[in-house]
């Protein structure tokens, strides 16, 4: 094999490039062909990763392993039911109530264009926003036309994936109980150098990852909440969520303050103005001011590197690629990068023993 080695550089990422390409395609093909059981296994290894924190800390006061996962699974669902009990109706309420409204806002903002453009008109101002007031109101009314259209639609899957929600919980179970070596099992197969790193930066970028933005979405989505219900914003609880949600992912909290200070300045655009404004501002104070004090650093990437992960992710696993896009990038960013830190150089014995003998000649020169 000693002519690879003698082969230039540019020759052996030639030889190597078509192969990774095909095994790629290859693997997207198998991916795409059991997405469905893919998809329970991904959201399974999720939810276990994330109850493994309370499973633990159950196991701390001596309970069987197997009777915290128990408790753990019980009290999850107990809570999302209470949650559900206590903010699903007043949401549906709400969003019924946007839906009935919107209406009525793209005309309040349309009559807010035109007296934009007869005030434009009155000071000789080269603007014309008729047109443009025209296009804007068709594309919003088509627009609602079909999401309402989409939302009808995904009943029957809603329906249909009871049976896959079932799975999931039966695997999440079984992962937190034999999950373990079930990865031990799984990094036996890497090279015991990549295994002994990869695993625990791995498991760093993961946990730091979803604590943060678990953190960030439910401090975002508490203090939106409460902002827009003391400034009067019309479906303020609706608006609030929908921004925490979003908070989950990267870039959410601005895609989310964005609409919704649109959808309010159809309404008047001084409240959307008020929105935006009250927003932002505590958009920087929790991301800036009081998450990295909570959950700490997070291994970064450039934005681009996100926006190009989050699209593939998307691609790939539609839902659940999005959301493990990020940190999955920020692991191979680390796995690569902690192979290209060069080891520290070993300290020679012979240095190590003349400071000693001239920090003990210095100590008994010492009074």
């Amino acid at each position: 094999m000693d002519w690879i080695n003698r082969l230039p550089r540019w020759m052996i990422w030639g030889l190597v490039l078509p192969l990774l390409a095909l095994n790629g395609w290859v693997a997207l093909l198998i991916f795409d062909f059991f997405r469905s059981q893919f998809t329970i296994f991904l959201a399974a290894t999720l939810l276990s990763f994330i109850l493994n924190y309370p499973v633990q800390l159950l196991s701390r006061f001596r309970l069987p392993r197997a009777v915290a996962i128990v408790l753990v699974l019980l009290g999850t669902f107990s809570l999302l039911g209470v949650l559900g009990v206590i903010l699903v109706p007043p949401l549906v309420a709400q969003v019924n109530d946007l839906s009935g409204r919107l209406p009525s806002w793209i005309d309040s903002g349309s009559s807010q264009f035109v007296a934009f453009q007869n005030w434009a008109v009155s000071l000789d101002l080269p603007i014309d926003l008729s047109s443009l007031a025209v296009q804007l109101q068709s594309k919003l009314t088509t627009q609602l036309q079909s999401l309402s259209a989409s939302v009808l639609s995904l009943l029957p899957d809603a329906i249909g994936s009871i049976v896959d929600l079932g799975l999931t919980v039966v695997l999440t179970f079984y992962l937190l109980l034999h999950g373990e070596r079930l990865w031990d099992g799984l990094f036996l197969w890497l090279p015991e150098t990549w295994g002994t790193r990869a695993r625990p930066l791995i498991r760093q970028n993961f946990q730091n990852y979803f604590l943060g933005q678990i953190t960030v979405a439910l401090l975002m989505g508490t203090a939106m909440t409460i902002a827009f219900v003391v400034i009067r914003v019309p479906f303020g609880l609706l608006f609030g969520i929908a921004v925490g949600v979003m908070a989950i992912f990267p870039f959410g909290p601005a895609l989310s303050i964005t609409i919704i200070s649109f959808l309010t300045a159809l309404k008047s655009i001084w409240l959307g103005v008020r929105v935006v404004t009250v927003a932002a501002i505590i958009d920087q104070v929790v991301e800036n001011a009081i998450a990295p004090q909570l959950i700490g650093g997070f291994v970064g990437l450039n934005p681009v590197w996100i926006l190009v992960s989050l699209l593939l992710g998307t691609k790939i696993a539609g839902f659940l690629g999005l959301i493990v896009a990020v940190p999955v990038a920020s692991s191979i960013k680390s796995i690569f990068g902690d192979r290209k830190t060069p080891p520290s150089a070993p300290i020679a014995s012979g240095s190590v023993e003349s400071e000693s003998s001239g920090s003990s000649a210095l100590a008994t020169a010492q009074p």
